[in-house]
């Protein structure tokens, strides 16, 4: 009999989305390109938020489809850390409680990321 790991393993490796920890991450994907695509849209067409939601979408179409799950793993790590910072340049002060729980689900998005990766090995 196959271990559960080794079976989430091989199923991760054909495109299937098996561990809850990858579903979690899904989740948080899916929530942050919800949010740019919100902000990017109510405020105005505001084509780097559009952009990055579609980005976050790309990237969850990929990785369940099962194109190089690792490699979209390290790269969502850098690709979710560097809106952090910008967007505290980028807002200046004018924070609203939809950029705030942004943040949240980015890091810990940025924490689940990890933990995938290191899962991956």
């Amino acid at each position: 009999m196959e271990s559960t790991l080794e079976q989430a393993r091989s199923e991760s490796s054909t495109g299937a989305v098996s561990s809850r920890l990858e579903m979690i991450v899904i989740v948080l994907l899916t929530i942050t390109a919800i949010t740019h695509l919100y902000a990017g849209i109510s405020q105005g067409i505001i084509p780097p938020l559009i952009l990055a939601g579609l980005g976050f979408l790309g990237g969850i179409g990929l990785y369940i489809r099962g194109s190089n799950q690792r490699l979209l793993t390290i790269a969502a790590i850098p690709y979710t850390a560097v809106q952090i910072p910008l967007w505290f340049v980028v807002k200046s002060g004018n924070f609203t409680p939809v950029g705030y729980l942004d943040k949240v689900v980015q890091v810990l998005l940025i924490v689940a990321l990890l933990v995938l990766l290191f899962r991956q090995r």
